[in-house]
């Protein structure tokens, strides 16, 4: 099945209206023909907040900003999955949620992010809380698909247990900050899961002064079949990646190599 995605490499938006950058990336994936549309972490901030700012502009998954977002889905009927800072019920910090609405306005799925980034200085347990579930497959008309989040690119159990599920694409929106050796731990990890799970892997970074950039597709195989300019020392510039898959593909690898088929559970149980 051809499929064709559109994955922006969006950044900060100008006075912190993540709405209209929506609006113009939207129109733009629409007009190249795409079905579905995808922005990275980090999507709805106005630029680097403290833990206090993100419970601030956080948001229930009814309240302003999903609205809006389902709003530019049926307006340009695509799909689109965006990550929002999820009002926590509790009253605590929220959760980093990816969000998946369908082409008539829709929310059918919500994944809050379970691997959560403390290193290199980062604190991400400090401004948002983790989930306690793997992300679930979204049903599409194109397929099972697959939607995690940035950091849980890093383990490689989330991205199998989609493919196990029966997703042929996976999607990772993403803010993948910027240091050394950066965008070759991105590029290897993505190649990585879409070559051990046979499947499409695609990386959708953040753009800007923190982060990486090099928003990517990889194909059942590993190889880049798309791409945009991405760079370890930050500073990646805004871009919108268009690409077409089939999903075929993922059958066709398969068959030649039948990883999953060859798998011993039993002995993975612990």
């Amino acid at each position: 099945m051809q499929l064709t995605i559109a994955l922006a490499q969006s950044g900060f938006p100008k006075k912190g209206d993540a709405i209209a950058q929506a609006e113009r990336y939207a129109e733009k994936a629409a007009a190249a023909g795409a079905q579905l549309l995808v922005f990275p972490e980090n999507f709805m901030l106005p630029g680097i907040l403290d833990s206090e700012g993100v419970k601030e502009i956080s948001e229930p998954l009814d309240g302003p900003f999903a609205r809006a977002m389902a709003d530019i889905a049926l307006r340009h009927h695509l799909w689109i999955v965006y990550v929002i800072f999820e009002e926590n019920p509790d009253g605590g910090q929220p959760f980093n949620t990816a969000v998946t609405v369908d082409a008539e306005g829709v929310q059918r799925g919500a994944y809050r992010k379970c691997h959560l980034y403390d290193a290199h200085g980062v604190l991400e347990s400090d401004r948002s809380v983790a989930g306690d579930q793997l992300p679930q497959p979204v049903d599409t008309p194109f397929g099972p698909l697959g939607v995690a989040i940035c950091y849980d690119l890093r383990f490689p159990e989330v991205a199998r247990a989609l493919a196990v599920a029966g997703c042929k694409l996976v999607l990772f929106p993403s803010a993948w900050n910027a240091g050394p050796r950066k965008v070759k731990h991105w590029t290897t990890l993505l190649r990585a899961r879409a070559i051990e799970n046979e499947l499409f892997v695609a990386g959708i970074c953040h753009a800007g002064k923190r982060y990486t950039g090099k928003t990517l597709v990889a194909d059942p195989l590993g190889r880049i079949v798309a791409s945009a300019r991405g760079s370890s020392k930050g500073n990646a510039p805004q871009d919108l990646v268009i690409c077409t898959i089939d999903t075929d593909a993922v059958e066709s690898a398969r068959d030649a190599m039948p990883v999953l088929d060859h798998r011993r559970p039993e002995l993975y149980a612990n």
